[in-house]
């Protein structure tokens, strides 16, 4: 019996990449895991499903306000609560100087990254509590520490991601949610191969501490462990996946 066993949980971008490993993990420890993506998640699904696990999706973006409500009513009359959420959704950086950065670029990445983030727990925040134990974890990246150069609205949109973190921790605290983020180095997703070819990922490899390729499954392990109830008394914290690139 897996350590999330009866709990329900939602990944938002879990068609694909990092959301789905998360999900499939999830899954595999014994969740019932709702898919939201504005992608067909039926690769996800069907990998949960030959594991044995069970799943259902939902073609959302995370800025649709109204597409939230109607998942969230659809999950509430499913399972009557939502123990795990887990924001994962967002844009990855293609790297651009500061200063050919437009607004519309900035606007972009907080639109998805940060906002997106804020919506879908606000959406969700009912039916955390409902859970008596919720749990929210949230995706950020190691970047904000690092501060690459070239990445100055993902940097921020992911800043601001943490910051949200460790407010909402206060905020929901009292309510037995906990809520945690997550901040993996660079993992060797399709996304992050299609802006980065593999001799940079090697690169960024030989610069941690353990010198293996981070992979969807690391990060999915951290979260499934924050998402469990062993994780009760973590929260507002920014937890590093990184092999050790990046020393808080």
């Amino acid at each position: 019996m897996g350590s999330l066993q009866g709990k329900i949980a939602l990944v938002t971008g879990a068609a694909s990449g990092m959301g789905q490993g998360i999900a499939v993990k999830l899954a595999q420890e014994g969740a019932i895991v709702e898919l939201l993506d504005r992608q067909d998640s039926s690769a996800t699904f069907a990998a949960i499903a030959a594991s044995g696990g069970t799943a259902y999706s939902h073609l959302s973006d995370v800025t649709d306000e109204a597409k939230l409500s109607e998942v969230a009513q659809t999950i509430s009359e499913r399972h009557g609560k939502l123990d795990i959420l887990v924001n994962n959704a967002g844009i990855l950086s293609a790297g651009k100087p500061w200063n050919e950065h437009s607004r519309e670029d900035l606007e972009g990445y907080i639109a998805v990254n940060y906002i997106g983030y804020f919506l879908v727990t606000k959406t969700f925040h009912p039916l955390l509590r409902k859970s008596g134990a919720g749990r929210v974890i949230n995706v950020a990246s190691r970047t904000y520490f690092l501060a690459n150069a070239g990445q100055l609205a993902y940097v921020a949109s992911k800043g601001a991601v943490i910051g949200m973190t460790r407010v909402l921790a206060r905020e929901l605290g009292p309510e037995n949610i906990t809520v945690n983020a997550v901040a993996p180095g660079m993992i060797a997703t399709p996304g992050v191969l299609e802006h980065h070819p593999e001799q940079a990922v090697d690169a960024v490899m030989q610069n941690q501490a353990i010198k293996k390729r981070g992979e969807p499954r690391h990060l999915a392990a951290l979260i499934a462990f924050l998402a469990g109830d062993e994780s009760e008394l973590i929260t507002g914290q920014t937890i590093l996946a990184d092999g050790g690139g990046y020393f808080l």
